[in-house]
């Protein structure tokens, strides 16, 4: 048994026996009683289900307890029909001490688990490859060092392992990289910097080093990795004399999969040695300091280059920010400012004060904007205001309004005396209601997809199934008022978010604008002030996102499967297409080759202006057709992940299939094929279409804002 005594139940060591896999796992003596049977169990990250392994005692000590567990073949193939994650957990079961037959029913045993912590590096090299499904089951250490399998389709799995940035500008990268279908050979690779806008990248061939330690360690199953290594140099100044901005520079490993260059994910940087400290020098760049930092992010651990314009004082002044945010983000400032936020709470609400907030305080936009606009015109004796996220100031600059930072003294004064809340999403759980505070939910689309408590299972990062729901209807039990734009909304509203106070059917505010000035005049003001062509008949593309394909915690991932090459060359001649994304998107689409057909306005705050602009829309499972069929106008789906997304992801409140106000399509060429109906046939009003006006749209007739302003503040009843 090994000497090293461990705080937290800790892999020894992972390794496959025919097929299996079998985790050998040191358990503190200390974290169970003498009596208690050890299990390992795999819970789903996000859906919590569990299959529970047979754990075997090998040997124990007065301070450690050495089990051992197996994942049969057949088990994980099993749970390989997702892209799922699964943790695992020692689950430790004591039985309760009981004195008579009657109590032993009453009295389960005790349950307590313990997330398994991995020192083994390189845990992503133990993978197994299922062919007749495509995918890989795939070991790895979290972000927080905890172990868990993912199923994931074939990538290339890359690392840098040593990172050298010397005081002449030289930055030196050595690590592995394999494409887990190819047998180990020679395939030629490059290191690619990108920034993150994608604005400028660069490529460096690397040399290929052979890496016996790899095969030795996890060789298994015929994998010998003798081609793996790889090692780099990149000139950084010559890299960045054309840089005038800061910059942050990503790292990626391309390399040929079925002869086509392929990136892989962004490179982490495993670091063996401890302590870790940036590297950073300060180097004159045509007549210009510059400082280039080489660093790994916190949490993720990727590696990072960033270069920067340097002097000294404002050098002074990022260190005194950085540990000012570090000070802010420490818990007991946040419980004194959750504190602080009651007792302000306490105070007389300021009763003509509104607060308004759209998508998290990132947009100026949605049904908070259409209200605010109309009470701004209608009744001045109310002071109005926006709670804004500051790094999207810049949505709310010159548009003659008063914004206040998210989470500012400032801010916390004007939410917790204000009287009226006014925002479409949901606010943060830990901020608690003032009793004066009249707060109006106005949420952000007609429901298409299943929502909180209708939901079967939730995929988001950061969260689980139950513990979803049960955030949502706490936060959701807050509002005093919800605006919903038909009965049909009421209905599922009602349920999913268990809402038991007054609910003003009222159609949308954003909506009103769409009747009010659906104009020729005011459509061809909005081209010209956004640079689109007069001549072009516009395709708007406004998808949803993807609960499972996610970077991060709110931030997600989306794969274009339009194919816009495509669409330029049978339709650029005529038409141009404007992208719109989900604002959880985090993506930044690189649309150069596209210039003049393309146009990317995902963060244009004010999506209804794109309604009015857009004479035909292709979305998918978006709320956005709901709103755009009010104008009465053709719409393509593009659904290629339909069964999936159904099925697994979401699931549908109707038969969206049979009921959808336009044809569904899987491919691109199907796209231009209904483009194409489209022009030879002329759009008329089918009875799908018709029927589905009157039953979403029929509330909505230019005066939503006006009817909800009447009620909330003002107080009247026969709106």
């Amino acid at each position: 048994m090994v000497e090293q005594t461990f705080k937290r139940c800790t892999l020894k060591e992972l390794r496959i026996e025919r097929d299996d896999y079998v985790l050998d796992i040191y358990v503190p003596t200390r974290k169970v009683s003498e009596d208690s049977i050890l299990f390992v169990n795999m819970i789903e990250r996000y859906t919590e289900k569990e299959v529970t392994l047979a754990a075997n005692e090998i040997e124990r000590t007065d301070e450690l307890i050495l089990i051992q567990a197996r994942i049969e073949k057949r088990q994980y193939e099993q749970l390989m029909s997702d892209n799922t994650f699964w943790d695992v957990y020692i689950i430790s079961e004591q039985e309760n001490d009981v004195d008579t037959e009657e109590d032993s029913d009453s009295e389960a045993p005790k349950i307590t688990k313990f997330r398994v912590k991995s020192n083994q590096q390189y845990l992503e090299l133990l993978y197994t490859h299922q062919k007749e499904i495509g995918k890989l089951w795939i070991p790895y250490a979290t972000n927080k060092q905890n172990l868990s399998f993912k199923i994931k389709e074939p990538h290339i799995i890359a690392r840098v392992e040593d990172a050298i940035l010397d005081k002449n500008g030289i930055l030196t990268l050595k690590g592995f990289a394999i494409d887990p279908l190819e047998k180990d050979v020679m395939l030629e690779k490059n290191l690619v910097l990108q920034d993150a806008n994608h604005e400028f990248e660069k490529k460096y061939p690397v040399q290929t080093v052979e890496r016996p330690d790899l095969a030795e360690q996890y060789g298994d199953g015929g994998k010998t990795y003798n081609f793996a290594g790889f090692t780099v140099q990149v000139n950084v100044i010559d890299l960045i004399e054309r840089i005038d901005d800061k910059i942050r520079i990503k790292a990626y490993i391309e390399m040929p999969i079925n002869g086509v260059p392929v990136l892989s994910s962004r490179l982490k940087y495993v670091i063996h040695h401890k302590p870790y400290a940036a590297q950073r020098y300060v180097k004159k760049v045509n007549q210009q300091k510059k400082r280039i930092s080489l660093a790994r992010t916190k949490k993720a651990k990727y590696l990072r280059l960033t270069v920067d314009d340097y002097s000294l004082i404002r050098s002074a002044k990022s260190l005194v920010r950085r540990k000012l945010i570090g000070f802010k983000k420490s818990k007991q400032i946040k419980k004194t400012y959750k504190l602080a936020f009651k007792i302000i709470g306490t105070l007389p609400a300021k009763k003509n004060v509104v607060m308004f907030e759209s998508f998290l305080g990132k947009q100026y936009s949605d049904n908070p904007r259409a209200i605010y606009e109309y009470m701004k015109e209608h009744h001045p004796e109310f002071k109005l205001y926006w709670s804004i996220d500051k790094r999207f100031i810049h949505n709310f600059e010159g548009k003659d309004l008063i914004y206040i930072n998210r989470f500012s003294i400032k801010w916390l004064f004007a939410m917790a005396r204000a009287r009226y809340w006014v925002t479409n999403s949901r606010m943060p759980l830990w901020i608690p209601k003032p009793k004066h505070t009249i707060y109006l939910q106005t949420w952000h689309g007609t429901p298409l997809k299943k929502l909180a408590a209708d939901m079967d299972e939730v995929h988001m990062p950061g969260t689980t199934t139950s513990k979803y729901k049960r955030n949502f209807l706490k936060e959701a039990s807050n509002w005093d008022y919800l605006i919903s734009p038909n009965a049909y909304s009421t209905e599922i509203f009602r349920r999913a978010f268990q809402f038991e106070k007054e609910m003003l059917e009222t159609g949308y505010p954003r909506n009103d604008v769409l009747y009010n000035e659906n104009k020729k005049e005011t459509i061809e003001a909005f081209k010209v002030k956004y640079g689109l062509p007069l001549d072009k008949k516009v395709i708007l593309y406004a998808p949803t996102w993807r609960d499972n394909q996610f970077y991060g915690k709110g931030r997600y991932k989306f794969d274009l499967a339009l194919d816009l090459t495509m669409l330029k060359e049978r339709l650029g001649d005529e038409y141009i297409i404007v992208l719109r994304m989900h604002y959880l998107v985090a993506e930044n689409f690189d649309l150069t080759p596209y210039t003049g057909f393309a146009y990317d306005f995902s963060n244009h705050e004010d999506i209804r202006e794109l309604y009015l602009v857009a004479d035909l829309l292709i979305t998918d499972y978006s709320s956005v057709f709901f709103d755009y069929a009010n104008l009465k106008r053709p719409m393509i789906f593009f659904v290629y992940d339909i069964d999936d997304y159904r099925d697994n992801l979401r699931g549908f409140y109707f038969d969206f299939e049979e009921n959808a106000p336009g044809p569904l399509v899987k491919t691109t060429e199907q796209v231009i094929v209904e483009i194409r109906k489209l022009e030879s046939n002329g759009f008329t009003l089918s009875e799908t279409f018709n029927a589905f006006y009157n039953k979403f749209c029929y509330l909505e007739s230019g005066h939503s804002s006006q009817k909800v302003v009447d009620r909330v503040f003002r107080g009247r009843k026969d709106i």
